[in-house]
């Protein structure tokens, strides 16, 4: 079997309404969806994460994978990725999560190629159904949805995921720069979903390693599971261990610094953050033998959310729910999608490969609306549009 063509496309999906974060509103996502097709007429499918991705891999690795074994991941990674001690040092990380794309896309090719599911073809389902949390934020108003602009709003929010969808797993934004607000909308939510509920937070950098402190204490009788990247550093989430028990996770990659230093205590990445689902296996190995945990994170389409699903199917490490933004997105690029939870849980897809299926109608909307209007917008900012936001630093 040998790669024929592959083809990258730019796809915007809006959120129904945007959600706030430290450096602004995050209005929806902008992903790449690749396809690699082979001389077998095999069609493998992947997700990168960043909507340069797209030139990269039509204007570069395409041609340099030409004619290549599409089972031979690492001879298509020589061909496509620079050395990447070097790469990190001189260059942007582009070509490492556009391979990444195309590397998902060849796990996908190999579980169709062997017509069974991915998780499969990585040695078994330790479990065959997925946790994923709720997420929440605040949220201006867009149509009938959003308008969540309190904690009283938020909290009621929750609840009624709690009511109708059986969601007892629960992360939110707590980055607003002001302690009193954010301890106030925590303990309104821990109120509104009960003492058994797992409540999460994510605080994007926001916090000086101060204000940290005086948030972390008043967050203390509210039982939080995880708070993550409260502050810009590894070094200050060690301060902050000084004052806290409760456990920190980071979206940044250094493992190496995380195990001298004992924080943060998880990783939260997306599956090309590392370059592929090879990478990414040897990473959640390694902090199995470090003692760190270890979960994906949110917003992408269904397509990356099935290699989520497929991965930790047959990855025992992988205990703790992953974020998702599921109800918030308006479509999605897959027949499947989009997916949702039921009781914190999504079924893992039993097709071929990622066992999801291109909706080529979708993928069109999705495309045209990137060529029409751009990617979307993670850091749009009302209050004074064309400049950009910076964390609150309270």
């Amino acid at each position: 079997m040998k790669i024929e063509r592959i083809k990258a496309t730019a796809v915007s999906i809006p959120f129904d309404a945007p959600y706030t974060w430290s450096v602004g509103e995050y209005t929806g996502i902008t992903r790449v969806i690749v396809e690699v097709f082979t001389d077998d007429g095999i069609v493998g499918l992947g997700e990168a994460p960043s909507w340069e991705c797209a030139a990269e891999i039509n204007d570069n690795m395409a041609q340099r994978l030409m004619g290549a074994d599409p089972f031979d991941i690492e001879d298509c990674e020589l061909r496509c990725v620079p050395e990447t001690r070097v790469l990190a040092n001189t260059d942007t990380n582009t070509s490492l999560k556009a391979f990444g794309g195309i590397e998902m896309a060849l796990w996908d090719i190999k579980g169709k190629a062997w017509n069974m599911p991915l998780y499969k073809v990585l040695g078994g389902a330790v479990r065959k159904e997925i946790p994923f949390t709720e997420y929440y934020s605040f949220r201006p108003l867009k149509g009938t949805a959003g308008g969540l602009k309190n904690a009283r709003d938020i909290a009621d929010y929750c609840a009624r995921m709690r009511q109708e969808h059986g969601s007892t797993y629960f992360e939110g934004k707590c980055s607003t720069g002001n302690p009193g607000l954010d301890i106030e909308l925590t303990r309104t939510v821990r109120e509104a979903v009960g003492e058994d509920a797992m409540i999460r937070l994510d605080g994007n950098m926001a916090w000086t390693t101060s204000s940290a402190r005086a948030l972390l204490a008043g967050l203390a009788p509210f039982n939080i599971r995880n708070f993550e990247d409260p502050v810009g550093s590894f070094w200050d989430m060690k301060k902050l261990r000084e004052h806290s028990a409760i456990p920190f996770s980071t979206h940044t990659p250094d493992l190496k610094l995380a195990a001298r230093i004992g924080v943060p205590d998880t990783f939260v990445l997306n599956m090309t953050a590392l370059g592929g689902i090879s990478k990414t296996l040897k990473f959640i190995a390694a902090c199995e033998q470090m003692g760190i945990d270890f979960w994906f994170y949110s917003g992408d389409t269904g397509l990356a959310t099935a290699a989520y699903l497929q991965v930790t199917a047959a990855t025992r490490h992988i205990c703790e729910p992953h974020q998702s933004l599921f109800r918030f997105m308006t479509e999605d690029v897959i027949q499947e999608g989009p997916f949702n939870c039921k009781n914190n849980l999504v079924c893992v897809p039993e097709g071929p490969g990622l066992g999801v299926t291109l909706d080529t109608e979708s993928m069109k909307r999705c495309a045209k609306r990137f060529v029409d209007e751009g990617p979307m917008d993670q850091y749009a900012n009302p209050k004074n549009p064309g400049v950009y936001a910076r964390v609150p630093l309270g």
